[in-house]
C-alpha cells in the first residue's frame, strides 16, 4: 500500500474528482487531472491498424479473395476470446460479400490450434484461404502443410511468439520482435476487429457494429483495461446494454445479468463462464450458433444450451479437484504441482488447475492422459512466468504454447517424472521460503467518515475496472469486530464492524470464521471494496470484505530475507544477529503458542497475533526462527498445508536446553564468524 501525497489529492480534487477517487488515483501515481484523464479516458483515438506489422500483407490477401470469389476459412480458438474473434471476422466477411466458412476445432478431438485434419477438411471444402484468429503463431508445420496443398496462410493472434515465425501469406501478432505497435496487450478479438478495421477503412464503423464481441473476449481474456482494450470494454458495455444481437440477450436473460448494470465483472462471472462451456464441454456449434443467429427461437435454444453445459461443466470440475487434491503428497506442499490421469476431462482441467493454483499458491499443471500421451493445461501464481518455463524445458514437451499466466502442452507419459522434477526445481528457485506468493494491493486507506454515499457513488468514474485498471481496494485500521453472522447457507459472514462509536456493515463472501482466524471482540484491519447495498428502497454502504488481518500496536515486519538466507547456508553475521532470539522473544512465543495450542494459521497472521497479545515488535522471520528451535529439541510439530502451518505442542518431560538446536547452533556460530 502507497500512501496518496496530500499535493496529489488535492491536485485531483481540485480538478473536480470525489475525495475517495482523488485518493485511489494518487496512490496509483496519477497526481494531476491531466494523467487522470488519460487513465480513465474510455474515448480515446483508435491506432491505425496498419501500424501492425504485415497488416498491409493480411488485408491485401483477404481483400483480393474476397475480389476473386475465393472460398476464405476464419480458423478460431474454442474459449471466448477465439469464439467472438472467429464470430466477428466471419460476420464481417459474410456481409461484405465474402465466400467464408468458420472453422473452430474441437477440444478434445484436435486440442487447440490450426491442425492437419482441420487443414485437409477445409481443403476439400474448396478453402483457397485460412485467416487464424486467436492462434497460429505457433503453426510452423501446418503453415508448411498449407503451401504444400496449395492455400495461403495469413495469421493473426496475440500470443507469445516463438523463435521462428511460420511461413505464411501474412503474420499479424502486437508481440512479434520486429513489430512497432504500441499496443502489445490486445485480445484475438482486438486484433481480428484491426484486421477487419483495415478491411473496412474505419475503426469507428466496424467497432459501432461489433463492439460487445470485442468486449467479450477482451475481458473474458483478462486483457488490460487501458489504453484500446479500455475503449473497446466501454463502448462494448454500451453496446451490450441495449444488444441487438438476440443471441447475447437470450444468454443475459436466462444466466440472470440484467443488460442496464452489466459491467466488466459480471462479463466475466456471468457471461463469459457459458459460453467457455461450449468448448469444454465439446459443442461449440453452440456458441457460435449464439453469437451469428438472427432468429430468437434458435438464440434462446443456444442460451438455454450454455447454461445447461456450464452446469455439467461445474460437476465435473468439482469432481476432478476432487480426485486431484486426494493425489496431493502429504506434508509441505510442492513448490509446483504436477497431477496426471487417464480419466480427467480435457475442456474442465484448466479451470480445476487455475483453483489448485489459487488455494495451493502454486502453479499447477494438470495433464490428461491418453496412452502414452497425455495433453496439460497449467495455470500460474505469484508472477511465475509459465510461457518461459516451458521454453526451458521444451526438450522434454512435444509441443507447447500460451502466455506467462496460462499455457498448454503435450508431453509423452514417460517424461512427466522429470518434467514434474525440472519444474518444481524452477518454481523453487523463482519462490523463496515463506514469503507471502499473493499479496494484495491496497490502494490507500482511509477513515470511516469518507464513505458516504456519494463519495462511494463516486468511484464509478474508475469503471470499466478489471486487469490494470482495478476496483479500488481500500483498507480500515483498528475495526472490533462486533458480530459475526453467517449467510447464504452458511458459505458466507456477514459482520457489523466498529470503529469509535462508528458502525459499519460487512459482507465477507466464501469464508467462515475459522478461516479468517476471527471472533466477535478482536481488533482487526480490513480490506475491502466500498459498495451501496440497495434494500426495501434504502440505500447504505457496505464494505465488500476481501481480506482480514489482526492489528498491530507494533511492528510486524513480513522480511525473511535473513530467515532464507539461513536456510540457504548463506548467512551473514548481520543477518544472525537479527535473527538471533534473546530468551524474552522465545518466551514469549511460547506462552503464546501454548495458551492457543493447537495453532493453524498462515504465518504472517500468526506473527501478526503474537506482535499485538505481546506489544513487542517481531519479523516474520523472526518468528520462523523461534518455531524452528523449538521444533529442533521437540518442543513442539510443524506440518504445512500450503497458506498455513499448523502447530501442536509435544512437551517432554524434563525442560528443553534451546541451545541444543541446530537452528541456534547455526545462529550463533554465524554471528561469531
Amino acid at each position: 500500500m502507497s500512501e496518496p501525497a496530500p499535493g496529489a489529492v488535492n491536485a485531483l480534487a481540485g480538478g473536480g474528482y470525489g475525495p475517495l477517487v482523488a485518493m485511489v488515483l494518487a496512490s496509483r501515481g496519477i497526481d494531476d487531472s491531466r494523467k487522470a484523464k488519460a487513465y480513465l479516458d474510455c474515448d480515446a483515438p483508435l491506432l491505425d491498424p496498419f501500424l501492425m506489422t504485415d497488416m498491409d500483407k493480411a488485408a491485401g490477401r483477404v481483400a483480393l479473395a474476397m475480389a476473386q470469389g475465393e472460398r476464405i476459412a476464419v480458423f478460431g480458438d474454442y474459449d471466448v476470446d477465439g469464439i467472438t474473434a472467429t464470430c466477428l471476422l466471419t460476420d464481417f466477411l459474410r456481409r461484405h460479400g465474402a465466400d467464408v466458412v468458420s472453422y473452430i476445432p474441437g477440444r478434445l478431438e484436435e486440442g487447440y490450434g490450426l491442425n492437419p485434419i482441420a487443414i485437409h477438411q477445409l481443403h476439400s471444402q474448396g478453402v483457397k484461404l485460412i485467416v487464424t484468429v486467436d492462434c497460429g503463431i505457433t503453426a510452423v508445420a501446418e503453415a508448411e502443410l498449407c503451401r504444400q496443398l496449395g492455400m495461403d496462410l495469413v495469421i493473426t493472434d496475440h500470443h507469445e511468439c516463438k523463435q521462428v515465425l511460420p511461413s505464411a501469406a501474412a503474420v499479424v501478432d502486437p508481440h512479434r520482435p520486429d513489430g512497432g505497435y504500441p499496443h502489445k496487450n490486445l485480445s484475438g478479438v482486438g486484433v481480428a476487429f484491426k484486421l477487419a478495421s483495415a478491411l473496412s477503412g474505419s475503426q469507428a464503423d466496424v467497432l459501432e457494429e461489433y463492439a460487445d464481441m470485442v468486449c467479450l473476449g477482451t475481458v473474458a481474456d483478462v486483457m488490460p483495461l487501458q489504453g484500446e482494450n479500455r475503449v473497446f470494454v466501454a463502448k462494448g458495455l454500451q453496446s451490450l446494454a441495449h444488444t441487438k444481437r438476440p443471441g447475447i440477450a437470450a444468454l443475459m436473460a436466462e444466466s440472470g445479468c440484467a443488460p442496464e448494470s452489466i459491467t466488466a465483472s459480471s462479463i466475466g462471472f456471468m457471461l463469459a463462464p457459458r459460453i467457455n462451456a461450449a468448448g469444454r464441454m465439446g459443442q461449440i456449434d453452440l456458441a457460435v450458433e449464439l453469437f451469428l443467429t438472427q432468429d430468437p427461437e434458435r438464440a434462446a435454444e443456444a442460451a438455454r444450451g450454455l447454461c445447461e453445459l456450464n452446469r455439467q461443466r461445474q460437476a465435473v470440475e468439482s469432481e476432478i479437484y476432487r480426485q486431484a487434491v486426494s493425489m496431493l503428497p502429504a506434508g509441505k506442499p510442492p513448490e509446483a504441482i504436477v497431477l496426471a490421469d487417464e480419466g480427467w476431462h480435457q475442456g474442465v482441467v484448466g479451470i480445476v488447475a487455475s483453483r489448485i493454483a489459487e488455494e495451493y499458491s502454486c502453479p499447477t499443471f494438470l495433464i490428461c492422459l491418453d496412452g502414452e500421451h497425455g495433453k496439460a493445461s497449467s495455470r500460474s501464481h505469484g508472477g511465475f512466468n509459465l510461457f518461459t518455463s516451458l521454453s526451458a524445458l521444451s526438450p522434454l514437451l512435444e509441443s507447447y504454447g500460451g502466455h506467462e499466466l496460462a499455457a498448454g502442452f503435450t508431453i509423452s507419459r514417460a517424461n512427466i517424472p522429470e518434467f514434474r522434477r525440472e519444474i518444481c526445481a524452477m518454481a523453487a528457485q523463482y519462490y523463496t521460503d515463506d514469503v507471502p506468493r499473493t499479496v494484495l494491493d491496497v490502494d490507500c486507506a482511509v477513515s470511516p467518515e469518507l464513505l458516504t454515499i456519494p463519495n462511494v457513488d463516486g468511484l464509478q468514474i474508475l469503471e470499466p475496472c478489471g486487469n490494470g485498471c482495478p476496483k479500488p481496494v481500500l483498507m480500515m485500521k483498528n475495526l472490533v469486530i462486533d458480530r459475526i453472522s453467517m449467510v447464504g447457507g452458511g458459505r458466507h459472514m456477514r459482520l457489523r464492524l466498529r470503529s469509535g462509536h462508528t458502525g459499519i456493515n460487512a459482507i465477507y463472501f466464501s469464508a467462515n470464521p475459522q478461516a479468517a482466524s476471527i471472533q466477535p471482540g478482536d481488533l482487526v484491519d480490513v480490506a475491502f471494496t466500498p459498495q451501496i447495498n440497495e434494500f426495501r428502497g434504502e440505500r447504505s454502504v457496505q464494505l465488500n470484505v476481501l481480506d482480514i488481518r489482526p492489528s498491530c500496536n507494533a511492528d510486524c515486519s513480513p522480511d525473511t530475507t535473513p530467515y532464507r538466507d539461513m536456510q540457504k547456508g548463506s548467512l551473514t553475521p548481520g543477518e544472525a544477529a537479527a535473527l538471533l532470539p534473546d530468551r524474552r522473544t522465545l518466551a514469549l512465543v511460547w506462552r503464546y503458542l501454548a495458551a492457543a495450542d493447537p495453532v493453524q494459521e498462515s504465518p504472517m497472521c500468526l506473527c501478526r497475533k503474537i506482535v499485538r497479545w505481546s506489544g513487542s515488535a517481531m519479523s516474520l522471520g523472526q518468528l520462523l526462527t523461534c518455531l524452528d528451535i523449538f521444533r529442533d529439541v521437540g518442543l513442539l510439530t510443524i506440518q504445512r498445508q500450503h497458506k498455513y502451518i499448523s502447530i501442536r505442542l509435544t512437551p517432554g518431560e524434563g525442560k528443553a536446553d534451546l541451545n541444543r538446536s541446530q537452528t541456534m547452533q547455526r545462529l550463533l556460530h554465524a554471528k561469531e564468524s
